[in-house]
């Protein structure tokens, strides 16, 4: 019996969708990932409600990696952030390492534990703070079994819109260019 479901909301471009496919598709350029009837994203992101465990939101892949794509519109705090993930086609480079250490900001950022789940990546538990509970190291096979850690109080990050990190950056950018034509006296 299906008692829950989530859908991939952001796409991987090139590999589950062509950008600009009318323009790209002309100059014989084409999707990695060809599948019949193609990819279509989810229109919203959803959380998990299964009986016995706390709200889950769930990323599916290199979804863990967009900050502002963590919440459901309608703001519904998460319990936990599941990332179910295949990290194959990184091959063996820092990808695999860099992958994770996104999705670990995801639970700092928002003070709700991860549960990561990859196949021939990096699969670990990881508290509100960030710190791993429980790990298999990448291309390790086993069970990664431990207890799940509780969820902090909301972080002022997991507050703020997006918008105040980047306003934050434009203004310290326009701050040094200021400085460096314009010498500050």
């Amino acid at each position: 019996r299906i008692t829950a479901r989530a859908d991939k909301v952001h796409l991987v471009p090139f590999g589950e969708y062509l950008p600009f496919s009318d323009l790209l598709t002309q100059w014989g350029v084409r999707q990695f990932v060809s599948t019949p009837g193609g990819f279509t994203a989810a229109s919203e992101r959803s959380v998990l409600n299964v009986p016995g465990l706390p709200p889950i939101l769930p990323l599916i892949c290199y979804e863990a990696i967009f900050p502002a794509e963590i919440l459901p519109k309608d703001g519904t705090r998460p319990g936990v952030l599941l990332n179910v993930t295949n990290d194959g086609w990184f091959g063996n480079t820092p990808g695999p390492v860099q992958h994770f250490a996104q999705a670990r900001l995801r639970a700092i950022e928002q003070g709700v534990p991860l549960i990561r789940s990859a196949n021939t990546g990096i699969s670990a538990i990881v508290d509100g703070y960030g710190r791993v509970t429980g790990q298999l190291s990448l291309g390790e096979t086993g069970v990664l079994d431990g207890y799940l850690p509780v969820s902090l109080p909301p972080t002022v990050l997991s507050k703020l819109d997006s918008s105040l990190p980047l306003t934050i950056a434009v203004l310290f950018l326009g701050i040094c260019l200021y400085g460096r034509f314009w010498k500050l006296t």
